[in-house]
């Protein structure tokens, strides 16, 4: 079995299509050169031809019918000449040498010139013994005369025109096959680099992980005004890609791999602490009483349960699983909302200001949109001591809804300000539990921050010591024509159903101590 053709490159590839290319115009330019100097050179002989008849016609008229003395002088050597009968057979015919008389033509070579047309058209006709002629016959007055001169000299000339034609040809084939050889060469050259570049990139080893610091295509070899430029611009694009997805990727992975961490950690301490209290109980050699044993159980159970909620409910909205959608009226829910932290936290200062130019209707989740306000609320309580004022502000504005929950707490520390909405975010980053109030789980924040996106808002935070402040914005809900009142609104005095009225003076905004 023959071994498979190597196949060709593309530089060899685009010689041979410009080597052919080359090949035909230069054959095409000799082959028409040739053609144009033959008809030129047919041409003139015709010419000299007919003068050559005509003149020895005139000779003819003053003759016998078999004399040809006329052709004893001024007739060029190698000129045959012959008288013809009324039927068109040759009288007589004699060929013109040179420094000589003129030699009576052979019966053979008369032969040849008798199937000579008498039209006065020229034809080319070969004479033995004597060579290829041009003959054409000249009548008047009833005299008829055959006229012909030699072609070797035009086809001698012929000849050489096609050899050195062709010489021409191959030389100047040779010079521009040179030529575009060195001129592919040099353009594929950005080619080769590039080639080179990609069996480099194709040996990094991506599949564990490594894709950083890959080779890239040289600056010179990405000029956009060359096909080989572009695409190795579109090499380095394809290059910077992939690095910053294994980078984005590499970055996810930690993120997840230090999310689970925080997480069994988080579930690890209840389970520890229950699974504690019940083996102290089940030996029935408790320190403690069985009562207050069953209540710390409880609090660790019911710890751990809200913190696998926040993760199902994170898990949910990163999703972007759909939520229920009604108008729901934040201030409504904001003051609900501040009461409970009230009731909870009793040992801070709450306060509710109400700024809103109209009733601030928002189309989402009520539950989830009273959860971040809680969760926000629940964060101003858990990380500032007591006596702190915490005051909750809801205004409108640009088609805006604006939650601030605001406090006058110890504040955030500022190299925790860029991460204070991730997951598992603390300030007690030992976990200890050990400052003067309880850090959480640290998820309380990251709710609310992706409650708020999945409402189509987003969230900032200002702190500096003595002044903290969250910010939400949510969307208003769209305008409607008045209808009739549905389940999904809640009418308050002073709002129209599907439009927003303004308040009464005085009613626009209000400041106010919870009782």
């Amino acid at each position: 079995m023959s071994a498979r053709r190597r196949p060709r490159s593309l530089r060899a590839r685009l010689l041979v299509i410009i080597g052919l290319a080359l090949g035909a115009v230069c054959a095409a330019m000799a082959l028409t050169t040739v053609f144009v100097q033959r008809a030129y050179l047919l041409g003139d002989l015709d010419d000299r031809v007919h003068d050559a008849a005509e003149h020895s016609l005139g000779g003819a008229r003053l003759q016998p019918a078999d004399d040809l003395s006329f052709l004893a002088s001024g007739h060029p050597t190698g000129m045959l000449a012959a008288r013809l009968g009324t039927d068109g057979d040759i009288l007589a015919a004699e060929v013109v040498r040179r420094d000589a008389p003129p030699r009576a033509l052979t019966d053979a070579q008369r032969t040849a010139l008798a199937g000579v047309a008498t039209d006065g058209s020229t034809r080319t006709t070969t004479v033995p013994d004597l060579g290829t002629y041009r003959v054409t016959v000249a009548r008047s007055d009833g005299i008829s005369v055959l006229a012909g001169l030699p072609m070797d000299d035009v086809q001698d000339m012929i000849s050489g025109m096609v050899v050195v034609e062709a010489v021409l040809a191959v030389a100047g084939l040779a010079v521009a096959g040179g030529l575009c050889a060195v001129v592919v060469r040099r353009q594929l050259r950005p080619l080769g680099r590039i080639a080179a570049t990609a069996a480099e990139v194709s040996r990094a080893p991506l599949d564990r992980g490594e894709a950083t610091g890959i080779a890239r295509v040289p600056a010179r070899d990405t000029d956009p005004a060359s096909e080989a430029g572009r695409v190795g611009a579109a090499l380095n694009r394809m290059i910077d890609h992939v690095e910053s997805s294994d980078t984005a990727r590499r970055r996810t992975e930690e993120r997840m791999r230090r999310f689970l961490a925080d997480t069994g950690h988080e579930l690890r301490t209840p389970l520890a602490s229950i699974a504690g209290y019940a083996e102290l109980m089940n030996r029935g050699t408790a320190p403690v009483e069985p009562v207050l044993a069953w209540r710390r159980v409880s609090a660790e159970s019911a710890r751990m349960t809200g913190l696998v909620e926040d993760l199902l409910l994170l898990a949910r909205l990163d999703e972007g699983r759909p939520l229920h959608r009604a108008e729901v009226d934040v201030a409504a829910l904001v003051a609900e909302a501040v009461r409970h932290a009230q009731a909870v936290g009793s040992g801070h200062d709450w306060r509710l200001e109400l700024r809103p130019d109209d009733t601030p209707l928002v189309l989402g989740d009520e539950a989830r949109l009273h959860q971040l306000v809680a969760g926000l609320l629940a964060n101003a309580r858990m990380h500032t001591p007591a006596g702190t004022r915490v005051v909750a502000i809801v205004e409108t504005g640009e088609d805006l809804c604006v939650v601030r929950v605001r406090d006058d707490g110890p504040g955030i520390p500022r190299a925790l300000l860029p991460t204070v909405f991730d997951r598992f975010t603390r300030a007690d980053t030992s976990r200890a539990r050990s400052g003067p109030y309880d850090g959480g789980s640290g998820l309380g924040l990251a709710v609310v921050t992706a409650i708020v996106t999945a409402h189509g808002g987003h969230t900032e935070v200002e702190s500096e010591p003595g002044r903290t402040e969250f910010t939400v914005r949510l969307p208003l809900a769209p305008e409607r024509p008045c209808g009739p009142t549905t389940a999904a609104t809640v009418a308050r005095p002073g709002q129209r159903r599907g439009g927003r009225e303004p308040r009464a003076a005085g009613q626009s905004a209000r400041a106010r101590s919870l009782p």
